[in-house]
């Protein structure tokens, strides 16, 4: 069930890239780069790794990160980006499943805050946090059908 959560300032470090829907895959394999980039410095993530959404545009592709995270502020270099997720308030679900599913309970949260006169915390078309949060391990949870995805999208204050 769908509910509205206040969520804290959240620093974090991600790999971002402008990719069509069919790429979506190719582009979340690549969260090692920011293992790897993340390892190399002794930079430990603090929560799940997530996808951001910053543009949603289904012909024209989708402006994303695939990222940590982490306790401080660090200088991203290359395609590895940096920011501060803001604070306030999200609405917010976990699906339990596939992430395929995942379509299906964004709409059901979207259509959820349309009844409730939720207002998108946005600019343009680019949402200002748009996340799904892979609260499962794969490597412990190897089963993607048994996997647990929060979705967090933050609304206007």
């Amino acid at each position: 069930m769908p509910e509205i959560v206040e969520i804290g300032e959240r620093p974090y470090v991600a790999l971002r890239g402008k990719v069509a829907m069919d790429g979506i895959a190719a582009f979340a394999d690549r969260m090692r780069e920011v293992i790897d980039w993340l390892a190399a410095r002794e930079i430990a993530p603090n929560d799940a790794p997530f996808f951001k959404y910053d543009v949603v545009d289904m012909e024209a592709g989708l402006v994303m990160e695939v990222g940590f995270p982490v306790d401080d502020l660090h200088s991203g270099e290359g395609e590895i980006v940096t920011g501060v997720l803001p604070a306030g308030r999200y609405a917010t679900v976990t699906h339990h499943g596939h992430p395929d599913g995942l379509v299906d309970a964004t709409r059901d949260l979207l259509a959820w805050a349309d009844e409730k006169g939720l207002e998108w915390d946005a600019y343009g078309d680019r949402w200002i946090a748009r996340l799904e949060v892979y609260r499962s391990d794969p490597r412990e949870v190897p089963d993607m059908k048994d996997w647990d995805t929060e979705l967090q999208f933050k609304l206007k204050d």
